[in-house]
C-alpha cells in the first residue's frame, strides 16, 4: 500500500499492531479462506470512526460484515482490541505529539446549554407510573 487514507492503517502503525495479532490462515488451508488482518483492522477502524451499522460495511472494500464482526468480538473479548487500541494511541502520541490536556465529551447525558425552556420535557422519558403515552407533541401532533 503505497499511501493511505482516513480509513486506513498507516504502514508504521500497521507494522506494530501487526505483531499482536494472531497469524493468518494459511493459504491452502481446508474450509474458507479468512479475511486479511489488515483488511478486517480496517473495516473494524471504519466502523468505529464512522459510526455507521456493520451491515453497511461495503463488502467490496472489507469483506464479509459479519466476519468483521465475528473478528472484532473474538479480539474483545481476548483483551486484544486493548492492546490494538494501546499501540494506535503511543504511536500517534510520538507521531502527533498529542496534547493530552483537552477532553471532549460526546453524550445525551449532558444537558444542552442552551435548550432552556423551549425545548419542553423529554418525550421518551416514560418511566412515570402507569403512562405510556406521550405528555409533549408539538404543533404537528408528534411527540
Amino acid at each position: 500500500m503505497s499511501y493511505t487514507t482516513l480509513w486506513e492503517v498507516p504502514d508504521g502503525l500497521w507494522e506494530r499492531i501487526e505483531r499482536v495479532l494472531p497469524r493468518e490462515k494459511p493459504k491452502g488451508s481446508v474450509g474458507r479462506p479468512a479475511l486479511p488482518n489488515r483488511q478486517v483492522v480496517n473495516g473494524i477502524r471504519f466502523v468505529l470512526r464512522s459510526g455507521c451499522q456493520w451491515k453497511g460495511l461495503k463488502k467490496e472494500w472489507y469483506g464479509a460484515s459479519s466476519s468483521l464482526h465475528e473478528r472484532f468480538q473474538e479480539w474483545s473479548e481476548s483483551g486484544l482490541w486493548k492492546k490494538i487500541y494501546r499501540l494506535v494511541v503511543m504511536y500517534y502520541q510520538k507521531k502527533r505529539r498529542i496534547r493530552w490536556k483537552w477532553q471532549a465529551v460526546d453524550s445525551k447525558m449532558v444537558p444542552a446549554p442552551l435548550g432552556g425552556d423551549q425545548t419542553g420535557p423529554n418525550p421518551t422519558d416514560r418511566a412515570k407510573s402507569g403512562s405510556k403515552r406521550h405528555v409533549w407533541v408539538d404543533q404537528r401532533g408528534a411527540p
